[in-house]
């Protein structure tokens, strides 16, 4: 584990040993040129991401002529359609399934990456396709933004996202995780992780009680919200900090009951906004307003749970 200083822009001091190398998200492979260039987010399915909207907010206040669009994209995909990206392109975002899928198409990659096994973000630079993973520095942000502390922690499901989340309470300070997974055996990849992080791990079955704070300060839960929501029956009775990594439907139903319980919860909108804010960083070498991003976000978030019930997508 490499301790550094946090990641350029980044609002909390609080992050300040994040569990990545020296570059890190200090390497800013981004370039801020004249004229138009072009970045996306990739993956399938797609239409629901809101990183449109967090990109398009941040050039627009940074006064940028750049595109930002969503494009379905599997795995299958992936090669072909970076390999069809012209200059014109600075940096890609990904989310399922390609986080790990993108990993054999890099030239280089931070540590951190290296280190959880996915990559959320792809700048082109000089140097070729470098790798980045804005997802722990999303999930440090939001866990901070709700008062966390460290301590024992719980992550619910085996992904990458959950990868990704050892590393954020790594960094954060807490000295062991349990992973609760449906499929345990599909776990197996986060031992490697746990072992790079110097972070203790256990792995056990899906649970039928989610833990008082007494037992696990933070739960980090990384799961589809239809699997989340089955969750609702296991909160405890005096529950500590939850984040759900999902946002819609609103409210997520696990987040919803922590809170009834008297439990903090944050859902994914926060991690999405702080991820997002490192990839505008990365990509264009510049600091956007996490206000204005926030801003747009909300407004964008509001339409769309306003539709909710109404038949509208």
């Amino acid at each position: 584990m490499t301790d550094i200083p946090p990641s350029p822009g980044t609002p909390s001091a609080k992050a300040q040993n994040l569990p990545v190398d020296t570059e890190g998200l200090a390497l800013r492979g981004g370039f801020a040129l004249e004229g138009g260039r072009r970045a996306a987010v990739l993956g399938s399915p797609i239409a629901h991401s809101l990183s449109p909207v967090l990109h398009r907010a941040a050039y627009a206040q940074l006064g940028l002529d750049w595109t930002y669009e969503a494009v379905e994209v599997d795995s299958a995909g992936l090669a072909g359609f970076i390999a069809g990206c012209g200059p014109e392109w600075a940096g890609l975002s990904l989310t399922m399934p390609l986080k790990r899928a993108v990993l054999p198409l890099l030239d280089r990659a931070s540590e951190l990456v290296g280190v959880v096994g996915a990559a959320n973000t792809v700048v082109f630079g000089p140097d070729g396709l470098v790798g980045h993973n804005t997802d722990v520095v999303g999930i440090i942000e939001a866990l901070l933004g709700i008062g966390a502390r460290p301590g024992p922690a719980m992550v619910l499901g085996a992904g990458a996202t959950a990868a990704s989340a050892l590393a954020a309470l790594a960094g954060m300070g807490c000295p062991r995780v349990t992973v609760r997974a449906r499929r345990p055996g599909a776990a197996t990849e986060l031992v490697g992780v746990a072992e790079r992080l110097g972070l203790e791990l256990e792995i056990t079955s899906w649970p039928d009680r989610l833990p008082s704070r007494d037992e696990a300060a933070i739960v980090v839960c990384t799961v589809p919200a239809a699997a989340a929501e089955g969750l609702v029956h296991a909160v405890p009775r005096e529950p500590g900090w939850l984040l759900d990594v999902t946002y819609a439907p609103w409210p997520p139903a696990l987040v919803a009951a922590w809170r009834a319980a008297g439990g903090v919860a944050v859902a994914g909108d926060e991690m999405l906004l702080h991820q997002a804010v490192a990839q505008v960083q990365l990509m264009t070498g510049m600091d956007p307003d996490v206000g204005a991003m926030r801003a747009a976000l909300s407004a964008e978030l509001e339409w769309s749970r306003g539709t909710q019930g109404t038949g509208a997508s």
